[in-house]
């Protein structure tokens, strides 16, 4: 491993604050307003590649306008953002987070490293943990959930450089009632309480950006087409779909798309087993958050075949055909039909062709970056340990 070496510190600027309270008159009511006298600090927003890189993108653009809204005279602050995978494992301890970054390498008053990894203390899922003797912050985005998570990465953000600057009056909404404890090393936030796990697989989906796995399988999305509009030439499909009703329709759908996400957890190793008892918890974790980014994006992949076999009926099949093969009458509604059951047996046949695909491939199009990183280290290290274990 190559060792870092040692850089002097650089003197962290003194940030001086006044605190008092002012009322304004907005919408018919007093509302409270702080009057700070404070410098103008530079923030450096560290972020993951992927989801956390884009929330700081629009972190910096937007939240130094808020904050000058936010109090009086306007706040000042200057926000930057430098894309970097730093945290060496998700449960790495804060001090060790602390000295992998090393704030005081870096020219800003205040930062703040943005992650897509979840975090944890025991089963608490954690979101934030400061360090103002550092003015160092580590937030964890999955530990947020998916509804509104920029909003809230936001505030805590706002929390963040409120607590550096000793203006915790910054953060608004439920970011100042978020539950706490005082560490070694500083504060640590844990996600609100209320289906608090939940949340964070949640999160962890969202990170995945499982809608992403249709462009990232372009080539089983066209395979699946192909095989499906071959079935758009075939008389006994155009029965089968006019007999099957919405019933055994419905259980075709859950089947094909039980079948791909199935083939491609098997196919291509994407089910963790733990090691050890320790790691079981986090094993299923993940595992969950595997099965659902690849449920929602195969049900997308159908979705998109289903638009593109209606498509393809409506151009090439003929009503009269259709309907002297199926003996009556037909409308859009039978042809809606056609495109489902289509898009039932295509998904199938595009299981069967993503065993095509190189395992990186899918690896890129089911997980984010980190988690993608995580993965492969993961398995990298299990390697090592079964080849160590199976030497002489």
């Amino acid at each position: 491993m190559r060792q870092r070496q040692p850089t002097a510190r650089r003197p962290v600027r003194p940030v001086v604050a006044r605190v008092e309270c002012s009322g304004v008159f907005a919408k018919g009511r007093a509302q409270p307003k702080l009057a700070v006298s404070v410098g103008c600090p530079t923030v450096l927003l560290i972020a993951d590649p992927g989801f956390a890189a884009e929330l700081a993108e629009q972190i910096a653009d937007s939240l130094p306008n808020e904050l000058a809204d936010r109090v009086d005279p306007p706040f000042r602050c200057n926000i930057s953002v430098h894309v970097e995978p730093y945290l060496p494992d998700e449960q790495a301890p804060f001090p060790q987070v602390i000295e992998s970054v090393d704030p005081s390498r870096h020219d800003a008053d205040i930062v703040i490293y943005l992650t897509d990894l979840p975090r944890r203390d025991d089963t608490l899922p954690v979101i934030a943990d400061i360090s103002s003797k550092h003015r160092f912050a580590l937030i964890s985005v999955p530990g947020f959930g998916a509804t509104f998570a920029p909003r809230q990465v936001r505030e805590v953000v706002a929390l963040v450089i409120g607590e550096m600057i000793g203006v915790p009056g910054l953060a608004t909404g439920r970011a100042g009632r978020l539950p706490y404890a005082r560490t070694d090393g500083g504060v640590r936030y844990f996600s609100p309480r209320g289906l608090r796990r939940l949340r964070l697989l949640v999160g962890m989906v969202r990170a995945n950006r499982p809608w992403r796995l249709v462009t990232g399988l372009s080539r089983v999305l066209v395979g699946a087409f192909a095989s499906g509009a071959l079935g758009l030439a075939t008389k006994e499909v155009w029965l089968f779909s006019d007999t099957m009703g919405p019933w055994r329709m419905g259980a075709a759908t859950i089947l094909s798309i039980t079948a791909m996400v199935a083939w491609l957890i098997l196919d291509h190793k994407l089910w963790e087993r733990p090691k050890s008892v320790t790691e079981r918890g986090r094993s299923v974790l993940y595992n969950t958050a595997t099965l659902v980014t690849l449920t929602i994006g195969v049900t997308v992949l159908h979705v998109a075949l289903f638009v593109l076999l209606l498509g393809a009926a409506v151009v090439i099949l003929s009503p009269e055909l259709f309907a002297s093969t199926v003996g009556h009458p037909v409308g859009i509604a039978d042809y809606l039909a056609l495109a489902w059951l289509l898009g039932s047996i295509s998904t199938i046949g595009g299981a069967l062709g993503s065993g095509l695909e190189d395992d990186r491939v899918v690896r890129a199009a089911a997980y984010g970056v980190r988690q993608r990183q995580r993965f492969t280290e993961s398995n990298s290290r299990s390697s090592g340990r079964q080849s160590s274990l199976g030497e002489p």
